[in-house]
């Protein structure tokens, strides 16, 4: 007799932010499905590149349709997470294709909200802030997944984890704040990446031994 996957949920280890609950809550009638967390990952994808071509236009009305792609794609690349949880469907290439996609979603967005602006008063000055804000994302997922593998990753606190803050792309596209969210990513990345590598230089010096 096989067991069902939905019964060993209750001893799962409770999700860590309140995010992950609810993509977990979300999920869970998908355990006994045909659905699959790779589903939900091309789903992830495919919404982020949705969202990319939506604020690459630079359009009032698409900004907004861009902030509400961007939000299900963040939220559905916690949603495959927790379906491969508590249905057992966990791989390693399942966790390698979540983790790219989850870094082209968010770089691609940021490159093109710096398209979108390019065409306004800001000109090719929001290009290069995007594509500075975009390259130190891809950077910071590199390193973020060294230091997991390092056994020193950036853990949350009060329910939240540090990513969780990119969801703040889906509000400031609604209300008309992506110029200040594209200065603010342009400096804000960069700064979190020189402090990823420091945590990563000084979690490999400690595990070297002393001469």
């Amino acid at each position: 007799m096989t067991a069902d996957p939905a019964l060993d949920a209750p001893r799962l280890k409770p999700p860590g932010t309140y995010v992950h609950a609810a993509a977990r809550w979300c999920v869970r009638p998908l355990v006994s499905t045909a659905v699959t967390p790779n589903h939900l990952t091309t789903l992830r994808l495919a919404s982020g590149f949705a969202a990319a071509g939506a604020f690459a236009l630079g359009a009032r009305p698409w900004d907004v349709v861009g902030g509400i792609l961007f939000v299900l794609s963040a939220f559905l690349d916690r949603a495959d997470g927790e379906l491969a949880r508590i249905s057992g469907k966990t791989s390693p290439g399942g966790h390698t294709y979540d983790l790219l996609s989850d870094a082209i979603s968010n770089v691609i967005a940021f490159i093109a909200i710096g398209i979108g602006l390019s065409h306004g008063p800001l000109g090719a000055s929001a290009l290069v802030m995007g594509v500075i804000a975009g390259g130190a994302i891809a950077a910071i997922f590199w390193l973020v997944q060294l230091l997991e593998n390092a056994g020193s990753a950036f853990s949350g606190a009060a329910g939240f984890d540090p990513d969780d803050a990119l969801f703040i792309v889906g509000p400031a596209a609604w209300f008309g704040f992506l110029v200040p969210l594209l200065y603010a990513a342009a400096i804000a990345a960069p700064v979190f990446l020189v402090y990823a590598l420091f945590k990563l230089r000084g979690r490999k010096g400690a595990r070297d031994p002393q001469r």
